[in-house]
């Protein structure tokens, strides 16, 4: 694919990911759930639907305790990375596409008043949402920046972890994200992200539907090429850990309502979609804190 097609295409996906939830945030506003505001356009793939395999039971009650309901009604996440990454008090945090903002809230909790959680997103809508939930919670080391994750808007080395739920598969130039990352982290900083992966070969049908790319599906890496492309990026001590592996049921559930022939394509792609937990580092090179290479 030549430069100007993978620029129409990373276009195209973004016009198509900010309409979405664009729309989910108004509709979660307004007092829907994000499955429901789904569900009401006819999207029935992955991250937002009433019978969705991947967003279900990703948090426990005594997480959700204190936050407001419209941060937990517009999670479209497909983990939990604040249960699985050390965040420590005193920390800076990162949420890549932090949507209704409750990753960011949870982690504001986890650092304390010393710390920071910043949260990035593309999308007026979801800003506007979160900002609210915020004001809502009380929480107040936290800040809301408008942006892409292939530019994140903060300097080199200002950030300690960086978290992200169901995301990056959505971008078309996901080197250039993980190369983002890379650079605000501090040395010796932390990569400990929810995301959509695939085990083996995925059928073109999929790749080719651009409501999959919205859905988390067609946009998801196949494992070894994430660990490829975090390793290109610099990151060391890569780790992949799968969370939960969707059987043909689950397709089937986000594959029907595409047009798609279930009942042909299922058992192709049986066992090879995972919500998986990615965890990398930055190297440190023992300068110190005011060091940045």
């Amino acid at each position: 694919m030549s430069t100007q097609d993978t620029t129409k295409l990373s276009a195209t996906i973004t016009d198509t990911v900010k309409d979405k939830y664009g729309e989910t945030a108004r509709r979660v506003a307004d007092g829907a759930t994000a499955s429901a505001s789904a569900s009401s356009r006819g999207l029935s793939s992955c991250c937002g639907t009433d019978r969705d395999p991947v967003t279900r039971d990703l948090y426990d009650a005594s997480q959700l305790t204190g936050l407001p309901e419209k941060a937990v009604r517009a999670s479209l996440g497909c983990g939990n990375p604040t249960a699985l990454a050390q965040i420590r008090p005193g920390e800076t945090v990162l949420d890549l596409g932090s949507g209704g903002g409750i990753d960011v809230l949870l982690s504001a909790k986890r650092v304390g008043p010393t710390g920071k959680a910043y949260g990035l997103d593309m999308t007026d809508d979801m800003l506007a949402l979160a900002r609210e939930n915020q004001r809502k919670s009380g929480i107040e080391n936290v800040e809301f920046l408008k942006g892409e994750i292939e530019n994140i808007p903060l300097p080199d080395c200002t950030v300690d972890v960086i978290i992200s739920n169901c995301v990056i598969n959505l971008s078309a130039d996901k080197d250039r994200v993980l190369c983002e990352a890379f650079r605000v982290l501090k040395p010796g900083g932390r990569f400990a992200i929810s995301d959509v992966v695939v085990r083996g070969s995925v059928p073109d049908e999929v790749r080719k539907n651009m409501l999959l790319w919205v859905g988390c599906i067609a946009g998801a890496l196949e494992e070894s090429d994430y660990k490829a492309k975090l390793a290109a990026a610099g990151f060391e001590s890569i780790e992949i850990e799968p969370t939960r592996v969707y059987t043909i049921e689950d397709a089937r559930a986000f594959l029907t309502a595409e047009g798609i022939d279930v009942n042909a394509m299922a058992p192709q792609v049986e066992g090879k979609f995972m919500s998986a937990f990615v965890r990398a580092q930055k190297p440190d090179c023992g300068c110190g804190p005011g060091c940045c290479h």
